[in-house]
């Protein structure tokens, strides 16, 4: 009988990994291999067994069965070495696609720094030890300190957006983007020119930085800007579009974003700019936007329905829109010239989520009018008199508007319909899905850097990282986080055998042959 590699589990766990044959009835081992510990040894292994059975190698005379003790004499295989093949090759594929090693100088140090967060998120410190896990050869940690003060500056971040910016104007539509803010805390005790304390969406009370993203409709990034932890986030709107707006030579933007940003002076600049805009409606603004309707068809709402009406620029009523007539106005900047479109929109399944949140409020504030509870700022609780007591008025005024949801617009209804208007709002969770990728499947908050200098830097790296993992996440399906775990484990495996080196190839899983076939169609 031919020889043949055979697999055996020891009793430590591990497969070991044999030569074996047969003659007249009696299976001998020709040779132990060694003993492989995960599957990428195994296959090197495997596939050594296989080389040496073709007689490939030449070390053995297999059909005499060397003796017993010239077996022994056989050097056990040693692995070289381990590289996740598939995963860097994927990683790097799309850093140079998408232009960010052209616009880096090919700086090595940036571009590891890049994919270690995609990798594994962790501190600089710990990058050389990410890569070399991979099997790759790390540049030095003076090295990319060197790259960090290289890519402090405004030239190399400007570099990786026009490189972000091309790549998006040659694949579709640019003339929607999102817009959308965070706040980054920091481990500091003082304020300095960049972090300073601020409002805080953590409710927190130290240092912290501003920070905006712009992103296309697919949540690719656009512009990444830093700036003073004191500063308005509505004030961080119109710079980030201008420039933006400059850098790619659009003329018919429409901006999308939160209720954050809704102020009088933001909407009147990008009116004023020629830019078309779409922002959340806040809710203290239903009641007045709503009153004719109130008035001429009650408080009932069906699923899905529509209100097409105005708000005021300025000021909680309007003054063009009269009560007495049924009909809503139809917004044009010619007729109501001090007034925006705006939509309002009922979902039966907003209203089930807003009453349930609306009936633990309401408890809440009851256990604290009882005296059940400490008074922290509750919702639907007032004082009167020096007692405190439930605000009826209030919780009546919310269950009234439950369901609703509304937006603020300056496209006319003859250019944008009002469910195309709602449909691009509803995109912002690619921005927001951005920011949590970010902060926390990247973890962008710079705790620990203390100069501005390496605070941008920092941010730099997270923009081109950012674009790495969107592009990967638009053109496999699959998040960054799944890609990674997914082929990291597919390693190719340089073993030596008697002075021989074998390298063995990883077998592709199916999902790893989908990630593959998704990055390189037609191959």
């Amino acid at each position: 009988m031919s020889p043949y590699v055979r697999k055996v589990r020891t009793a430590s766990g591990a497969t070991a990994v044999q030569i074996v044959a047969k003659e007249h009835g009696v299976r001998r081992i020709v040779e132990h291999l060694g003993s492989a510990h995960d599957e990428a040894e195994l296959a090197a292994l495997i596939q050594a067994g296989r080389e040496k059975i073709r007689g490939g190698q030449g070390v053995l005379d297999l059909a005499g069965l060397a003796p017993r003790a010239a077996r022994q004499a056989v050097a056990p295989a040693v692995v070289d070495s381990k590289r996740s093949v598939l995963l860097w090759d994927v990683l790097t594929g799309a850093y140079e696609m998408l232009g960010l090693g052209e616009a880096t100088g090919g700086d090595e140090g940036f571009m590891q720094m890049v994919l270690a967060r995609l990798v594994e998120p962790t501190s600089k410190e710990q990058v050389p030890r990410v890569i070399s896990e991979l099997g790759v050869g790390s540049v030095s940690r003076a090295s990319l300190f060197r790259s960090l003060s290289r890519c402090a500056g405004r030239q190399w971040r400007d570099r990786i957006a026009a490189a972000c910016l091309s790549h998006v104007t040659g694949r579709g539509d640019l003339s929607l983007c999102l817009y959308d803010v965070t706040t980054l805390y920091f481990e500091a005790e003082k304020e300095d020119d960049l972090r300073r304390v601020g409002y805080s969406k953590e409710r927190r009370v130290g240092p912290q930085v501003i920070v905006g993203l712009l992103v296309d409709r697919a949540g690719f990034p656009l512009r990444v800007g830093c700036w003073e932890g004191s500063k308005a986030e509505t004030s961080t709107l119109i710079p980030m579009v201008e420039e933006f707006r400059k850098a790619s030579g659009i003329e018919h933007l429409v901006v999308v974003a939160d209720a954050g940003m809704l102020s009088a002076g933001n909407l009147q600049a990008l009116h004023d700019a020629g830019m078309g805009f779409i922002v959340g409606s806040r809710m203290t603004k239903a009641p007045a936007d709503l009153a004719a309707h109130f008035a001429w068809r009650g408080d009932a709402f069906t699923d899905g329905q529509v209100i097409d009406t105005i708000t005021p620029r300025k000021g909680a009523t309007s003054r063009e829109r009269d009560r007495n007539v049924r009909d809503e106005p139809v917004w044009s900047p010619v007729e109501f010239p001090g007034s925006w479109r705006a939509i309002w929109a009922y979902s039966a399944r907003r209203f089930a989520r807003d009453n349930k949140t609306l009936t633990a409020q309401e408890n809440r504030a009851r256990a604290v009018v009882a005296g059940h509870r400490r008074p922290k700022g509750t919702r639907f609780v007032t004082t009167r008199k020096g007692d405190q007591v439930l605000d009826d008025k209030a919780l009546a005024r919310a269950k009234r508007l439950a369901g609703l949801k509304g937006y603020v617009s300056n496209i006319p209804a003859t250019v944008m319909p009002a469910s195309e208007v709602i449909a691009s709002y509803h995109e912002l969770w690619h921005v927001e899905q951005s920011f949590r990728m970010s902060k926390h499947d990247l973890r962008a908050r710079p705790v620990f850097h203390h100069t501005h200098d390496a605070i941008q830097a920092h941010l730099t790296v997270v923009m081109a990282a950012l674009a790495v993992a969107r592009h990967l996440q638009a053109a496999t399906g699959i998040s960054i986080k799944q890609l990674v775990r997914e082929l990291r484990p597919l390693q190719e495996v340089t073993i030596t055998i008697n002075g021989h080196h074998i390298t063995a190839q990883p077998q592709t899983t199916q999902t790893a042959q989908q990630i593959l076939e998704s990055l390189n169609p037609g191959h």
